[in-house]
This record gives C-alpha cells, sequence and structure tokens, in this order.
C-alpha cells in the first residue's frame, strides 16, 4: 500500500533577531546580482580516493558566472584554493562550436573551472580550463599547464594510476605521457562527420552520457566509441544572436528518422593495436554504458535497442573484441538506463533493474546470474552511492519511510551485499540529501536542504557520523538571504489521487497570507519524465518574487514525472500531454475548491517540457487558465529526437494518434487565456522551429499573444542580465493578466 502524505504546513518565519529587525522585500533586482542568495554552495563536492581531501566547485563573490576549484581537509585545516581561474586564464576566449554543444548537454552555464577529475591514487586533479587543461599536484599545491593549444582539448581525464592524462583535440583522442611530456595520437582521421571518443549527441543529450572513452583500471586499455553522423539528417537552424545571424547545417536525429552510428573499439595502450568490439549485426542501436571489470580482464557494456524495450549486458574480451550477452532487461513500454553496474573485485557485479516494477538493486554473478535482491519494496532507489567491499554494505538514496515510498525527502540507506535485509536510514528524515561516497565506502560526501535550511555540504563517516563542515553555509546575519528569511513563503505540501495514484503537491504562500482574502496562482509546472520538482527543500529565490508580487505559487508532480514506479511513469506512454494534463486539471479543480483561491486569476509557467505543459494547459478547456508563460515548448514531437521521443512515444509512424493529439498547433483555437511565448534563438535543443509554428499559426488566425525571443541564448536563458529581464518580463506579464493590473481585478 502506497502511503498518503497529510498535508503539513511550515511556517518559515526566521527565528533569530537578525531576520526580524531587517525584513527586507526581495527583488528581481537582488535575485539576479552578486553574490549569490543561495550563499557558499559547493558544486561537483567529491572525496580523493583515499579519502584525505575534499575538492570542490565554488562561484567566486564577485562574480557567479566563474567557478575555482577548491579543497579542503578530511581532518584539520581550512578550505583553500587550489586554481584560481581568473589567475591562470585572466580573459577567457570563445569556446569551440564542440565545446559549447557539449556544454550545452551537460547544462553547464558557467565559467572557469566546471568540471575536474582524480586520478585514482589522488595524487592529481586534472581540471579542463577554457579550452586548455592544468594538473594539479596534491603534493605541494603545484599547477602544472599541460596544454596551450588554439583547439579545445576537451573530455579530460586522469588515467587510473596517475601516469597518462587523455583528452579530445580536433575530434581525435590524445594521450599524453605525463613523465615525459610526449603526446601520442591515438586516433588520426577524426574529422568532418567522424568523431572518435566522444559521446555522440543523442547519448549527452539523453542518455546521461557525457564520455566516448573509458580507461581500463590497469592503463592497459582504452574503450573509445566512433561516432559517423552522416546519416542523421541535416536540419538547418538559424543562430541568430545580437551581432547576426549564421545558419548551421545541424545533424540533428528527429523521431523516427536515422541516428548516427556508433561503433565501439579497444586500445591497446603499450602495442598501439587497436579492435573492434563485436556488437551484433544491427548498427541501429544505442551504445548505452560502458564499464570495466575491477581486473580489467573485462569490458561490459550495455546495448539498448532502438525500440529502448530491450537492454542487453554484454561481456566482452578487450584483447580481441568478441561478445556476448550475459544479461537481458526487458519492458512493454521503456527500459530505463541508470548508472548503477559497479563491478567488485570478486568478479560479481551489482546492478538495478525494475523488474519488481520499482527500480531496485541486484546482485550477479561472473555470468550475468542474478544471485539475489539487495533492495525490494514498495519504492524505488535513486542511485547506488558506493560499497564497502571488507563489509559488504551497500549504500544508495531513496525517497522512502518505512518501506513505502515517501516522494517529498530522499535521504541516504545502507543495505547488504550478503543477504536482503530492510535497509537502515543513514541520514535522518526531513529534508533532501545527496552523496558522494569515497571508493572504499568508508566515508561520504553528504549534501543537505531543506525548507529553512539553504544546500549545504559536509563529510561524514560511512555510518553518518558527521566529520566537518565543507560548505556549512549557515543562514546566520553574514548569509547573503539573511535580510529576506523573515519573509520566506509559507509552504505546504499534500496529496491528491489519480487514476489510483498518489500525486504530490507543493503550496507557498506570501508570508501575510490572509485566508478571508482570495489570491491569483501560479502554477509552476514541468511534467515531464524526470525527478519531480516537489521535494522538501530551499525554495528558488524566485518563487519567493512570486510571493512578494502576491501569488500563491502551486506545483504538482503529474503523473509520469519523478523517479517513482514503473507504472507511475509509464502512464504517458504513447500519449504524452494527456495523462500530465489530466493530472493538472486536477490540480486546478483542487485551488478552485480553496476560498482564499480566486477562480478567475490562474496562470501557468513552465521551460522546455514545462512549456509544453503550459501550452497544452492553456488550450484545455477545463483547465481555464488566464494565462501562460511558456518556455522553448516542444510543440511537436516529430521535431524532437530519436531517444527520448520514441522512448516514451514510439516513432511518427507506429503512433500517429498519439503524435497528433499532442500537436499543440491544432488546439490554438481553444486558448483560454493570454499566452507569453519565449525561447532562445540558438537553441540546439528544442529548435526555434518549435516556437515559430506556433507564431505562424496564431498571426494567420489573428489571435493576439506576446512574444520573448532572446538572441545568442540555447536552451537556456544565461547570465544575470538576461535573466533579470526574463524574470521582469514574467512579473510584468502575470500582474497584467492575474495580478493587481489584471481586469479580474479592478
Amino acid at each position: 500500500m502506497r502511503t498518503v502524505l497529510l498535508a503539513s504546513v511550515f511556517a518559515l518565519t526566521a527565528g533569530s533577531a537578525f531576520a526580524q529587525a531587517n525584513p527586507a522585500v526581495l527583488t528581481p533586482e537582488r535575485v539576479f546580482a552578486n553574490p549569490s542568495l543561495n550563499g557558499p554552495v559547493a558544486q561537483g563536492v567529491s572525496l580523493s580516493p583515499d579519502g584525505e581531501l575534499v575538492a570542490f566547485l565554488r562561484a567566486r563573490e564577485d562574480d557567479v558566472s566563474v567557478l575555482d576549484l577548491w579543497a579542503a581537509p578530511t581532518g584539520a585545516g581550512e578550505p583553500f584554493k587550489l586554481i584560481d581561474a581568473r589567475a591562470l586564464v585572466p580573459d577567457a576566449g570563445e569556446l569551440s562550436e564542440a565545446e559549447k554543444a557539449r556544454r550545452e548537454r551537460m547544462r553547464i552555464s558557467q565559467r572557469g573551472v566546471v568540471e575536474y577529475s582524480w586520478d585514482e591514487q589522488g595524487r592529481y586533479i586534472l581540471a579542463p580550463l577554457e579550452g586548455d587543461i592544468f594538473l594539479a599536484s596534491r603534493e605541494g599545491g603545484d599547477i602544472r599547464r599541460l596544454t596551450e593549444t588554439e583547439a579545445d582539448e576537451i573530455d579530460a581525464k586522469v588515467s587510473p594510476e596517475g601516469n597518462f592524462v587523455s583528452f579530445v583535440r580536433d575530434q581525435d583522442l590524445v594521450v599524453l605521457n605525463l613523465a615525459s611530456g610526449a603526446e601520442t595520437e591515438v586516433t588520426t582521421d577524426g574529422e568532418g562527420l567522424i568523431t572518435w571518443a566522444t559521446a555522440e549527441f543523442i547519448a549527452q543529450e539523453e542518455m546521461d552520457r557525457d564520455t566516448g572513452y573509458w580507461w581500463s583500471p590497469d592503463e592497459k586499455f582504452i574503450a573509445l566509441q566512433r561516432t559517423d553522423e552522416s546519416t542523421v539528417d541535416v536540419v538547418p537552424r538559424l543562430d541568430i544572436t545580437g551581432g547576426g545571424a549564421s545558419v548551421v547545417e545541424q545533424r540533428y536525429p528527429r523521431a523516427g528518422r536515422p541516428n548516427a552510428v556508433v561503433e565501439l573499439y579497444v586500445q591497446d595502450v603499450a602495442a598501439n593495436r587497436r579492435v573492434k568490439v563485436d556488437l551484433g549485426a544491427n548498427t541501429d542501436i544505442y551504445l548505452a554504458r560502458v564499464n570495466w571489470s575491477a581486473d580489467g580482464g573485462t569490458l561490459y557494456v550495455q546495448r539498448q535497442s532502438r525500440d529502448q524495450k530491450t537492454l542487453d549486458l554484454l561481456a566482452v574480451d578487450p584483447a580481441t573484441g568478441a561478445s556476448r550477452v550475459i544479461s537481458t532487461q526487458r519492458s512493454d513500454a521503456w527500459v530505463s538506463l541508470n548508472n548503477d553496474f559497479k563491478a567488485l573485485k570478486d568478479g560479481t557485479f551489482i546492478w538495478s533493474s525494475q523488474e519488481s516494477g520499482w527500480r531496485h538493486l541486484y546482485l550477479y554473478g561472473a555470468d550475468g546470474r542474478q544471485i539475489r535482491p539487495i533492495t525490494r519494496g514498495g519504492y524505488a532507489i535513486k542511485g547506488l552511492s558506493g560499497v564497502n567491499a571488507e563489509t559488504g554494505d551497500v549504500y544508495f538514496t531513496a525517497s522512502m519511510r518505512d518501506g513505502e515510498e515517501y516522494p517529498i525527502e530522499q535521504q541516504l540507506f545502507r543495505a547488504s551485499l550478503n543477504s536482503t535485509v530492510e535497509p537502515v536510514a543513514v541520514t535522518p528524515r526531513g529534508g533532501w540529501w545527496s552523496a558522494s561516497m569515497n571508493r572504499t565506502g568508508t566515508a561520504y560526501v553528504g549534501n543537505y536542504t531543506d525548507l529553512t535550511t539553504p544546500m549545504r555540504s559536509g563529510l561524514y563517516q560511512a555510518d553518518g557520523t558527521f566529520v566537518r563542515w565543507i560548505e556549512e553555509n549557515a543562514l546566520d546575519a553574514d548569509h547573503p538571504f539573511a535580510p529576506y528569511v523573515s519573509r520566506r513563503p509559507v509552504t505546504e505540501f499534500g496529496t491528491l489521487e489519480s487514476h489510483g495514484e498518489t500525486l504530490v503537491w507543493q503550496m507557498s504562500k506570501p508570508v501575510d497570507f490572509d485566508p478571508s482574502r482570495t489570491y491569483p496562482v501560479v502554477m509552476q509546472v514541468y511534467g515531464g519524465p524526470s525527478g519531480g520538482g516537489v521535494r522538501r527543500g530551499w525554495l528558488p529565490a524566485t518563487t519567493q518574487l512570486l510571493t512578494e508580487a502576491g501569488y500563491i505559487v502551486f506545483r504538482l508532480d503529474n503523473r509520469g514525472e519523478g523517479d517513482r514506479s514503473a507504472a507511475f511513469k509509464e502512464a504517458l506512454y504513447l500519449k504524452m500531454g494527456q495523462p500530465e494534463i489530466e493530472d493538472q486539471v486536477l490540480g486546478a479543480d483542487y485551488l478552485r475548491s480553496l476560498p482564499y483561491v480566486d477562480d478567475a486569476r490562474i496562470a501557468m509557467m513552465g521551460w522546455s517540457y514545462g512549456g509544453f505543459m503550459s501550452l497544452m494547459a492553456l488550450t484545455e478547456p477545463k483547465m481555464g487558465l488566464a494565462a501562460a508563460a511558456v518556455g522553448a515548448p516542444p510543440t511537436e514531437w516529430s521535431l524532437y529526437d530519436t531517444h527520448y521521443t520514441e522512448r516514451f512515444m514510439s516513432t511518427p509512424e507506429a503512433n500517429a494518434e498519439g503524435y497528433a493529439a499532442s500537436d499543440a498547433i491544432p488546439r490554438l483555437e481553444n486558448l483560454t487565456g493570454r499566452l507569453l511565448l519565449m525561447h532562445g534563438m540558438a537553441d540546439d535543443n528544442v529548435i526555434l522551429e518549435n516556437s515559430t509554428r506556433v507564431i505562424d499559426a496564431l498571426q494567420s488566425r489573428s489571435i493576439p499573444f506576446e512574444l520573448m525571443l532572446y538572441p545568442g541564448q540555447r536552451h537556456g536563458v544565461r547570465g544575470n542580465d538576461r535573466q533579470l529581464q526574463q524574470w521582469r518580463m514574467y512579473l510584468d506579464f502575470l500582474d497584467r493578466t492575474i495580478g493587481s493590473r489584471a481586469p479580474s481585478a479592478d
């Protein structure tokens, strides 16, 4: 039986004198300014392999768009800046188109040190910086510049034993010997439509795979992919900036159309010899994941079928490339990919599966046979965090209480390799935890937030014992958010029932909320297949902007949204935009049942899938929306990419009815309120054509609407200045449609 969440109200009043004595109204000008109102939040936190040092990224106080690399000893000692991005590269130049696209896929919007990696011994930290590569030595803290070229070196890694650094330059893989400084070109024919060692567009954008090559633990081999994009359709798109426009001949694999051909090879580093991996006769597949066994003797490859209903695990001989299928997962809808595969020293491995209807961890033998479940029950694990091979402890995150799902919170739990036991909570309840464990499973970096706690990071022993703060981010008088704490929204949670499923919602009210009055409501939505947005965590400052303007802010995680049961996620299969909108109608009906909600003043706002949802909702008479702010919406799913769209909708040929029902154009006659449409004019993900077809259809129907286009911006609006303009636009639009200047408010 699924746990039902009882509605609970949390008054976010400040208990300290500084907040009460100097309350301030939050403004857009302050939200999009330096320093960040979130405080000193550590990003990309990781423990050194020996657990003695913690590295993390921190935004500069004078420019939140630039990250520096910091480190802190796990024992005594204060955090220190390891790499100062602006000191090493004072004048950041223009990134290459390939690196811009890669960062867009990884949702990296900042500059400076945006990623880094350890070697397996923890002697070095490798940090790409503005297209070149720097190596920080833990011993003495020396920083060595490894490259200084006109080309960008991307996806740089330190080899497991710390003898080499590898990277991709001009579509080829290069290995640099750290002792001699000599470079070796592993491949030489990468050009045009042929790329080596780089994850293809689909893998980066939709498969959560950002790399295209993998070192074996003993440094003998490198598995690397070869991508041929010649089969992919050219979709010309205008890249419009403030200084002009150019035509980009983008290779974009739309639903139902050909993908790139991806092959996998294994390079023998010492012998300089390469063999091709047998991925099967069918080339129309996805290279989903690649992992090595603990001893480097076996290469494990996850091969996903084009329809995504079958996921095979291949065991590959790295010397010959010969492969065999040792395990298979199947689904009538789709098999979800994950990063839960973990090879153990005794030849067994951990892998997760949704075969029970919930994502759980299982132990497998080297032959691929399932030995036993590690976790089980009416909840889904969120991810494998670590393993202690000595004790047999297995650590994972989940949204669960007493063996049943509890979607609005997340904790770290401990289970066992040796038997199927009830998991033990390592972290306390009450908020949202994420964790990054060291290689031995003896310690972890815990990141925590709740309604009254901005994100903070600490070091903990594996049993949950606190060791030290990495970034305490204390909400004290010196915190950037201190003047605004006493005006934090009052927030509550609750549930609604839909088709036998429990939906969770979150509502934030103005701090001076008066239940005898009626208020306009802004429904914020994403709605698509991903992690849910309703959680007991620190609210975005933009939520407070809305409550300061007098709005109630409401969010409902509809069916299909969130890491929940297979049935919950698969409700939208072949019919995106239908069950999700049904659930949002349920949310709107609930709002209208409340005496303090103005029935005629409900609006919705969302970006990407949330933009699609907002447009669909504005054209759904049962929603009765007065307005919607629609950002970068997919408006016809045959225009979107293969892996994402076909996973949920099959192909346009096989599911013509589902595609037609989710097309926004035929619905535009049913607009119930005012539309604000926004889109980046260089968007290479949800291509601008998705919005221009709406613009054209509305104009041809003589229907008025509002439009805001962003020159040079891709799938998100980046930078404080443009985001400030965006939110000024949001607030002005809402004020004129459902706020104090709305006709219904006169």
